[in-house]
């Protein structure tokens, strides 16, 4: 009796073994984990991160369905992203993302030797010291790119040749980016050899924006430019109004701003795209530093006619020639 009971126990026992053997076999793999760090709020970022999307989708990774995103925000207080980013690295994550200013991506790499770290950025990433090289970025890093004081130099070439005699210029910044003290010296320099006046107006968020164009007025800037910034670039809307009240023409990054009234605009969508590139290859097992450091060459000129016209500004047929989208 007992060696059949044993019999029939060792029998179900290999049955049992059977039964799960299959359900092991077939579990899901967990997903890879991507950290999507940014200095900005997730409103502001949301069309760099629709961009960012679309290149991981390029790549062969959809958000839900082969991998995971965890989203941090700094909501432009930099103070908030080493804890961000140690939050991040306890989580184990497979690549970490820095979007927006160069202070992320610096903060990331402070945090992590190890972790893959892709940014997409305004800064010249030698001269920061996050990478050795563009072309051999080494160690765990490697991004997208462009360089922000020589966009700010074709911006304020584009708005000079619109408003030729202006002799007082407005610059918008966020004091808190990295770049802006280059920034800034770099036009300062430029305003010095052309004989008029640059005034530097700082924004830490919307709300000082009013205060800026109040400023503006009362020291009689005749044109002015955005830095590129990522809480400048959220609010390209409310300084193309903003502009339009004060009829003051100015030049932003951002499309959206032309297209709300502002005058003009010049700058490139496609860092985050090829952010969302660089990310999936690096999940699929490339090394970051095997990964040469990307620069745009898509670049977009939208004029907007209209307001020309309502500050009485001719627009050259050159640089309307040279447009890739003008509003009439």
């Amino acid at each position: 009796m007992r060696i059949g009971l044993r019999r029939r126990e060792f029998i179900a026992g290999l049955g049992g073994a059977a039964m799960a053997g299959p359900l092991t076999a077939t579990a899901q793999p967990a997903l890879p984990v991507i950290g999507y760090l940014s200095s900005g709020s997730a409103g502001a970022a949301a069309q760099g991160l629709e961009g960012f999307r679309r290149g991981l989708a390029e790549s062969g990774y959809v958000e839900g369905r082969n991998v995971k995103i965890e989203y941090r925000w700094a909501d432009n207080q930099y103070d908030r992203l080493p804890a961000l980013v140690a939050d991040l690295i306890r989580r184990n994550v497979a690549v970490i993302v820095a979007g927006g200013a160069v202070n992320v991506a610096l903060t990331a790499k402070q945090a992590t030797r190890t972790i893959p770290i892709v940014f997409a950025m305004g800064s010249d990433p030698v001269k920061v010291g996050l990478v050795a090289s563009l072309n051999r970025p080494g160690a765990n890093i490697t991004g997208v790119t462009v360089i922000s004081v020589e966009l700010l130099a074709k911006r304020l070439e584009l708005i000079r040749e619109l408003v030729p005699r202006a002799t007082a210029i407005g610059l918008l910044v966020n004091p808190d980016n990295l770049n802006t003290d280059s920034n800034v010296q770099e036009l300062q320099t430029l305003a010095r050899a052309g004989g008029w006046r640059l005034q530097v107006v700082p924004v830490r968020n919307h709300a000082e924006l009013g205060t800026a164009f109040a400023t503006f007025r009362d020291l009689k800037i005749e044109a002015f430019l955005a830095a590129s910034d990522l809480l400048l670039s959220s609010s390209a809307l409310l300084i193309a109004v903003l502009a339009t009240s004060h009829a003051i023409p100015g030049i932003h990054q951002s499309p959206e701003f032309a297209k709300a009234g502002g005058l003009i605009s010049y700058g490139t969508n496609d860092l985050s795209r090829q952010g969302g590139i660089y990310t999936g290859r690096i999940l699929k097992g490339e090394k970051p530093a095997d990964l040469p450091v990307m620069q745009p060459t898509n670049y977009k000129l939208v004029i907007n006619l209209k307001t020309a016209k309502a500050l009485g500004l001719n627009v050259p047929l050159p640089l309307r020639g040279r447009a890739d989208e003008v509003i009439e």
